[in-house]
């Protein structure tokens, strides 16, 4: 019996390295301090791997999946039949034409810039008022499916998600994105929609990046429908960016007006990072929340903020 496992193992050994070319691991690692308003200073780690395989048919068709592991954790296995979880994606690709599902994003969220610029190991800069541009992903069960068609400096989206108790409409997406280098400066325009029910989004970014580091960023939304959440919903994002030799600076200030409800939910973020090389960076972050009365007014009893010093380390 054990030759026999033994056997088995040495096989299954052989197959994993001759299929080794279309097998890659990425990560990524934390390391540092934070606090903020109600926490007291401490230590912080974070890690996250990601596995990708790839493939290609005879006919030139070319297939692949990722797990993200940090994003694969819930009620449903990762690994299961039909998972809802998070963290996976499949997609098949043949020339410009995409199609991934799973953990992707919508149309209205691939075709939209965020207006956020550099990074830290707490995401200081996601502050209140930031959506990311999430549109109505994952209003199931977050399964997602995309197609992508690109020629050009042009990327045209379409996604679905689909609604497994079969009692709601399907959430459709429509966006596109054009690139385009214009003597020292690359601009970027997206426009997406998405809407599902009685309930619409549509957006819109500009993006600009100099040949002397700056760069900036404008985002708007809009949403409605007779679900609070997105009621009467206008986001407003800008950030700003610069960067020297190994040296970057960051800020965003996103906004979210809910003219229904009278509030208005705003955050400012800032970021500044030191590369090191070799996939280690040193990062400083820092964000700030507040959120007004009916009457637009801010309280600054409810203003909160989070601060986060540290190395990130790219695999």
């Amino acid at each position: 019996m054990k030759k026999i496992l033994f056997a088995t193992t040495a096989l299954v050994a052989s197959a994993g390295v001759a299929s080794a070319e279309g097998v890659s691991v990425s990560g990524f690692a934390e390391l540092g301090l934070f606090g903020g308003t109600g926490t007291e200073t401490q230590l912080f780690t974070d890690i996250d791997v990601t596995f990708k395989m790839s493939g290609e048919a005879d006919n030139g068709l070319s297939f692949g999946t990722a797990i993200d592991l940090d994003e694969s954790e819930g009620d449903a296995p990762a690994f299961e039949d039909n998972s809802d979880d998070g963290g996976i994606s499949i997609y098949l690709s043949y020339g410009p034409a995409k199609l991934t599902v799973g953990d992707t994003d919508g149309a209205f969220d691939a075709a939209l810039q965020d207006a956020l610029i550099g990074g830290s190991i707490a995401d200081d800069n996601e502050h209140a008022g930031y959506t990311g541009n999430s549109g109505f992903d994952g209003g199931y069960d977050g399964q997602v499916a995309t197609l992508q068609y690109s020629f050009e400096g042009f990327t045209g989206y379409a996604s679905l998600e689909l609604d497994d108790a079969g009692e709601g409409n399907p959430i459709f997406g429509l966006g596109g994105k054009y690139s385009v280098e214009l003597a020292s400066l690359t601009i970027g325009v997206g426009v997406g929609y998405q809407g599902y029910e009685s309930n619409e989004i549509w957006g819109i970014s500009l993006d600009t990046t100099f040949d002397n580091g700056l760069q900036a960023i404008v985002n708007y939304a809009s949403a409605t429908g007779a679900d609070a959440d997105f009621s009467g919903v206008e986001n407003v994002g800008l950030a700003l960016g610069y960067t020297l030799n190994e040296i970057s600076f960051g800020a965003n200030y996103n906004a979210q007006f809910a003219t229904e409800l009278g509030t208005i939910v705003s955050g400012l973020g800032l970021t500044a990072a030191y590369d090191l090389g070799g996939g280690l960076e040193a990062q400083f972050g820092y964000g700030m929340s507040n959120t007004s009365d009916q009457d637009g007014e801010f309280d600054e009893d409810d203003l909160t903020s989070t601060w986060s010093l540290g190395l990130a380390m790219s695999f």
